[in-house]
């Protein structure tokens, strides 16, 4: 059979018809753009080195770690930062209301102690509160959480019921009225103030514990974990909480700087730690006596307070924005 002669060629050499040129560039040349090349001889990054990766290039995340290192070391070694002694015994009445003097920047309170020495030492008391009553709420919340959203069931009827009732407790008032009871009136330390936080502030870690276990306990590598004879136990520990830590630590992180406020709020209150009990909210509470002849004393402890919780609550929208893929696409 005779091939068809080619129409296209035909009308291209016809005369009056436009005749129309394309270049192609060799294949060869075309170099391959930077978005385009893959590393095949390395491992694809976990979640949590792909958000380390993203936190290193925020200033949010800068920031807020930069002031939180500052605050912990203030609390962990505040003689590296004052070497005044800042207890009462070493106050003078000779410099009630003071204004900033050599050695003494931010003046003194109306006792006549230092309150630059104050702040300084007042740190570990209120950073200690909200630390160890976060890590109280993460064992509770998540132990709680963690088995309501895995097992469900009656097990999550019955973990969401007791959620729910502690859940309608609001943090303050419930403290507040525990407080008030003859036992805990009696000895109010650091510790009686972190369990009472802990009663009443781990229902949030708890639902964000079960939500974030639901949604992994149906994936495919749970489901060939148990495929190949893990228990449902070995399951949950080994592979559905470590790929649920993300929104835990979100949240625990912005919980951190909720209790340090609620520690400062109770003391404000004079139901919280003690008077002899250096921290924020002894100090706020001690200087609103002298507020309208001599505000600075409590507005020195006030912006301490506020940086710090400023910081973990930035700290925790640069750890949301890292570890969320949703965020990472917008």
């Amino acid at each position: 059979m005779t091939p068809e002669p080619n129409t296209a060629q035909q009308d291209a050499s016809a005369p009056g018809t436009r005749h129309i040129e394309h270049y192609v560039a060799d294949f060869a040349e075309t170099p391959l753009q930077a978005t385009d090349k893959v590393k095949e001889d390395q491992a694809p990054l976990s979640l949590w080195a792909e958000a380390w990766r993203n936190l290193r290039k925020q200033p949010l995340f800068l920031i807020s770690a930069f002031l939180i290192l500052v605050v912990v070391a203030v609390s962990l070694f505040p003689g590296l930062f004052s070497s005044i002694d800042p207890t009462s015994e070493a106050c003078q009445l000779a410099n009630s209301d003071g204004g900033p003097t050599s050695g003494h920047p931010l003046g003194f309170t109306q006792q006549g102690c230092d309150v630059y020495a104050r702040v300084i030492f007042g740190t570990r008391s209120s950073v200690t509160v909200g630390l160890f009553t976060t890590i109280g709420v993460l064992i509770i919340g998540g132990i709680m959480g963690a088995l309501a959203g895995y097992y469900g069931g009656w097990v999550d009827a019955v973990l969401a019921r007791i959620n729910d009732i502690f859940f309608a407790l609001p943090l303050i008032l419930g403290a507040i009225v525990v407080m008030q009871l003859p036992m805990f009136r009696a000895n109010r330390t650091a510790w009686t103030l972190v369990l009472i936080l802990m009663t009443f502030g781990w229902p949030q870690i708890a639902r964000i514990t079960r939500g974030a276990v639901i949604e992994v306990r149906n994936a495919d590598f749970v489901t060939a974990a148990r495929a190949l004879g893990v228990s449902k136990f070995g399951a949950l520990m080994r592979h559905v909480l470590p790929n649920s830590l993300a929104p835990i630590i979100v949240v625990a992180t912005i919980s951190l700087g909720t209790f340090i406020v609620a520690e400062s709020t109770l003391s404000f209150l004079g139901i919280g730690l003690p008077p002899s009990v250096m921290s924020w909210g002894n100090d706020i509470q001690a200087a609103q006596a002298s507020l309208r002849s001599n505000p600075m004393p409590l507005l020195y402890p006030a912006i301490a307070l506020s940086i710090t919780v400023l910081s973990f609550i930035m700290l925790g929208d640069a750890l949301r924005d890292a570890l969320d893929p949703k965020a990472r696409k917008r």
